[in-house]
């Protein structure tokens, strides 16, 4: 059985092809080109801390926004800040914050921390003043978040990043939609960072001085050279930990471009892809097999983004399930939740397979025979998945470590990279390395039916460790977030070899069956 039966296989060194090794110069001129330039951004940030209500004060959001205001001018950001302010005074900020971002190109951030509410897939931001009694009120008396975004989309700024500390229990009088805030997907070039996950409360840590996701949030600021993305990775780490599970930071990213907050950070990685991901693995290897929480919280700290982040996620969640309740998104659709087992014995796949070339179709039937720890097998001996469903084994030959398609968790704008080396069946072997991004969530239709699933967009590229073919490889999968399985699969394969150029293109698509017996 291969859901990913086109993927291509590999195993070896991890050595970065040479016809990569160019691409990556031109790539690393254009970072230190990038770098040089980073200390001209315009960068802007409005802080909000409300405290002082009149009913339900909290103990920590006006020391939070003092604590970030000070973090953020250290990062070079000209910040405008409002503390415990009412409607008139939250708007009078947004607007100078939009005006001072107008037509430059720059950087805008809104960081907010106090009580804030849902109402029909909306977020609002609560000010000091707020009397609501009825649903009515809600639009009324407070602000919109699409507002701030509105005002980062009319100053034209190029990176936007807002941070909502403020998922809180609700205390007005005013039926929400329900808890925490609602999800909402990022708009182009921004990303958007909740202090708990979608429809969940987040602790004020009343015994702090600043509130729990604000207290790593301001820690890991200030470590140079982080991008933004690792930076919310090891706060999301921290508050999960600290917190026992009851509360995991979420996010929702659509940046195309890495951002640090040092200006000064060295954007430009001197060690090289090979030695990265040989030490990398070579740390999973020693922790894979643990049973120890601590030790899979210690790696994604080294690695947030590396190319086994995602199997240490899984591996963490299944030892340890966070104690959040997984929402349903606007769409009705619950996703599953990462660490949950995705295959059992007696599962069984159809899929057709169309080949490229001659788009002559076969189907096949592919049974879960037997599970051995993580490793799933099908067809009493064939191939070999994780409960991830990455490939450790199919008809291309043995990967390790697997070869990832679908990640722990997803969500639109969701980036993760797998790098693996495959022993094929006559004992040659190749490197492999693939990046893939969550891009949409929309209906795909195959003859199971019609399903809401998110596509993901793959590229990638291989090499025998002895030889100087080349194979590159781009993708598109739709994974069904209710099940976490590919649906279908598009992939196209592209080689050159020995100075000849392109030898062979074709495509190939899989339409994916499964009938789940016994769930």
């Amino acid at each position: 059985m291969s859901r990913q039966a086109v993927s291509s296989s590999c195993q070896g060194r991890f050595r970065w092809p040479a016809l990569s090794r160019r691409s990556a110069c031109a790539i690393l001129l254009g970072l230190a080109s990038a770098h040089a330039q980073a200390p001209l951004d315009v960068r802007v940030a409005l802080v909000i801390g409300n405290s002082a209500y009149l009913l339900a004060p909290l103990v920590n959001p006006a020391n939070d926004a003092r604590a970030m205001s000070e973090a953020l001018k250290a990062k070079g950001f000209v910040v405008h800040e409002a503390r415990d302010a009412d409607r008139a005074a939250m708007q009078d900020a947004i607007t100078r914050m939009g005006d001072a971002l107008k037509g430059r190109q720059g950087v805008g951030l809104l960081y907010y921390a106090g009580h804030a509410i849902q109402l029909d897939w909306r977020n609002y931001l609560v000010p000091v003043d707020a009397r609501m009694s009825v649903a009515a009120d809600v639009p009324r008396q407070t602000i919109d978040v699409q507002t701030v975004l509105d005002a980062f989309k009319a100053a034209g700024s190029r990176v936007n990043i807002v941070v909502l500390d403020a998922c809180r229990d609700n205390p007005f009088g005013v039926a929400a939609s329900g808890k925490g805030l609602a999800q909402i997907d990022a708009p182009p070039g921004t990303l958007l960072e909740y202090a708990t996950a979608p429809g969940n409360v987040a602790d004020d840590n009343p015994g702090g001085s600043n509130g729990l996701f604000t207290h790593y949030l301001l820690q890991e600021m200030r470590v140079p050279g982080a991008r933004i993305e690792d930076v919310f990775k090891r706060v999301r780490l921290h508050v999960r930990r600290k917190s026992e599970g009851r509360q995991v930071p979420w996010e929702s990213t659509s940046l195309e471009d890495d951002f640090y907050f040092d200006q000064k950070a060295q954007r430009v990685q001197q060690e090289s892809w090979e030695k990265s991901v040989a030490v990398e693995k070579a740390d999973w290897d020693r922790i894979k097999e643990s049973n120890r929480p601590d030790d899979f919280f210690a790696y994604l700290q080294k690695y947030p983004s590396g190319s086994l982040a995602e199997q240490a996620q899984f591996r963490l969640d299944n030892l340890q399930k966070a104690r959040i309740q997984v929402q349903p998104g606007p769409d009705g659709i619950r996703p599953l939740p990462s660490g949950t087992a995705r295959f059992a014995v007696g599962d069984v796949f159809r899929y057709r397979r169309i080949d490229g070339f001659s788009q002559n179709a076969t189907e096949r039937v592919a049974r879960v025979t037997s599970l051995d720890g993580d490793r799933v097998i099908f067809n009493n001996g064939g191939p070999v998945f994780d409960q991830m469903g990455g490939v450790l084994r199919n008809r291309f030959g043995t990967k390790d470590p697997a070869h990832l398609v679908v990640p722990a968790d997803i969500a639109i704008g969701k980036r993760w990279r797998s790098a693996f080396t495959n022993t094929g069946p006559g004992g040659q072997r190749s490197d492999n390395f693939w990046e893939a991004r969550v891009v949409a969530l929309e209906d795909v239709v195959v003859p199971a039916g019609t399903f809401k699933a998110y596509r993901i967009e793959r590229h990638g590229e291989a090499r025998p460790v002895n030889g100087t073919d080349m194979t590159f490889l781009t993708a598109t999968d739709w994974v069904d977030p209710r099940t976490m399985l590919v649906v279908r699969t598009d992939i196209k394969y592209r080689q050159a070899g020995r100075g000849a150029g392109t030898v062979s293109e074709y495509s190939s698509d899989q339409l994916v069956f499964f009938d789940r017996q016994g769930r």
